[in-house]
């Protein structure tokens, strides 16, 4: 799994689409959702490839994580979400898949 290797969050996202993470994933507190597929999968459906986390430069508090996921039907994208103070409580079962080191 890599992490941190993009500047911004812009550059991460425009490299993970060139690699094919082209569909946008939403977090629930039980699934990943993919509007444009009207799907959802639980959190023994998908994995994360990688990620990468960005620190606003003027607010620590302005802070996001893009993931790299794959599902297991072979569907690919991404999914942008806040961490720390501000991210939504998630399942025992998917906050123990969205962990990371």
């Amino acid at each position: 799994m890599q992490n941190n290797q993009f500047e911004t969050l812009t550059e991460a996202l425009a490299n993970l689409n060139g690699r094919g993470y082209t569909l946008d994933f939403n977090l629930t507190a039980r699934h990943l959702v993919c509007p444009e597929l009207d799907a959802s999968f639980p959190p023994d459906a998908f994995e994360i490839d990688e990620f990468h986390r960005f620190e606003g430069m003027s607010n620590p508090d302005d802070m996001s994580i893009v993931y790299a996921i794959s599902t297991k039907s072979g569907k690919k994208g991404t999914l942008v979400d806040a961490y720390g103070t501000y991210s939504d409580p998630l399942s025992a079962e998917m906050l123990q898949k969205m962990r990371i080191a």
